[in-house]
């Protein structure tokens, strides 16, 4: 798992709550040579192949964050709400929520490009965790961009999803990159257990990791299965699927292609599942059920998730904009117990024991 601290967590907002957290990089006023740079780029027409991977990413994130929408929307007939913001010190985000719809009860999609100033306390922890040639004499400049996503369906036959994809580099004076890496991942929380869904949801992920590399899978799902862990209950928050941080072991190039590559598979290995279940009818009972296990999210989400915890924590957060991702009704009973044989029973087990749903090479 990541090593990062507390105070280390300025420079791992990008990689737990970039679409939230943006405003709370502001170690000063200083507009960052790169955001100027790159905001006189933008005008100049669009962005290609020679472009620093800053501008790529943005491009990457916003045209997926559009196309997730689009999709979403059309099939579920309701329109999502966008919300932008700017920084004057340099970056923008694009929160797009969809709440009470006709198949989604509610569905966040949120981006974010933000530039800054490290502080020498972040500088110093990350030149302890990661061993790198960093200045700590005073901030440093730096570049996060991210697309993270939510989504709660109605029917308690489908299942929840989470998908996050984030770049993040430290600068050197001229705006260059010093230091890079990229990081992100998808899981599935289902209430009830469709082990075809399953399957087919970890078959996505995996076809798309053997691409680049056939160790990517096992480690990342092994990964996913460790962070997505509610200590407290003694459960995993839902059925995994793959997380990763701090990937820079290959050339910039070859890692930023997977990421696009896992980023634009999202659709296929979720929406097919979403279609093939929306319409599946549900009693008050089993609608319950699902309330129950919204609960559990939340509880991950605000107990154990460090991006969520320290957003709470720092001023002038996005407050709304961190708690997107919580469902829109949830529900604790005392003492709840499942019945023995159910459909709910065997939802538990699976998250109390997690399962290899594709063959590990």
């Amino acid at each position: 798992m990541n090593r990062r601290s507390k105070v280390g967590a300025y420079a791992a907002t990008a990689a737990f709550a970039a679409t939230a957290l943006a405003s709370v990089f502001l170690a000063d006023e200083t507009h960052c040579d790169a955001a100027n740079d790159d905001k006189q780029r933008r005008t100049e027409g669009p962005i290609t192949d020679s472009d620093p991977m800053r501008l790529r990413m943005e491009a990457f994130v916003k045209g997926l964050q559009n196309r997730i929408v689009n999709d979403m929307e059309q099939l579920d007939g309701k329109t999502f709400t966008r919300t932008t913001w700017q920084r004057q010190e340099g970056g923008e985000g694009i929160t797009c929520v969809l709440q009470d719809g006709n198949l989604f009860e509610k569905a966040g999609v949120g981006i974010s490009i933000v530039y800054g100033q490290l502080p020498k306390a972040a500088v110093e922890q990350m030149r302890h965790d990661r061993g790198k040639d960093i200045s700590a004499d005073g901030p440093v400049p730096f570049f996060a961009a991210g697309i993270s996503l939510v989504i709660h369906p109605r029917n308690p036959n489908a299942p929840t999803v989470h998908m996050n994809y984030r770049y993040f580099e430290i600068e050197n004076e001229d705006g260059s990159p010093k230091m890079w890496w990229f990081g992100g991942g998808s899981d599935l929380t289902p209430s009830y257990l469709f082990e075809d869904d399953c399957i087919h949801f970890h078959q996505v992920l995996k076809d798309g990791c053997d691409k680049y590399d056939t160790k990517y899978y096992a480690n990342f799902k092994q990964w996913c299965d460790k962070y997505f862990y509610n200590k407290h209950r003694g459960e995993s928050r839902g059925i995994g699927g793959i997380f990763f941080d701090d990937l820079d072991d290959k050339p910039a190039e070859e890692v930023f292609s997977f990421v696009k590559e896992m980023g634009n598979r999202f659709t296929q290995s979720y929406l097919p599942i979403v279609k093939k279940r929306m319409n599946m009818k549900f009693t008050p009972q089993m609608k319950d059920w699902q309330q129950i296990r919204r609960g559990r999210y939340v509880e991950f989400n605000l107990v154990w998730d460090r991006g969520t915890k320290f957003g709470l924590q720092t001023p002038g957060a996005r407050i709304e904009a961190i708690l997107m991702s919580l469902p829109l009704t949830a529900r604790w009973e005392y003492m709840h117990e499942v019945e023995a044989g159910s459909p709910e029973e065997n939802l538990e087990e699976v998250l109390k024991n997690p399962v290899d749903w594709i063959p590990l090479d």
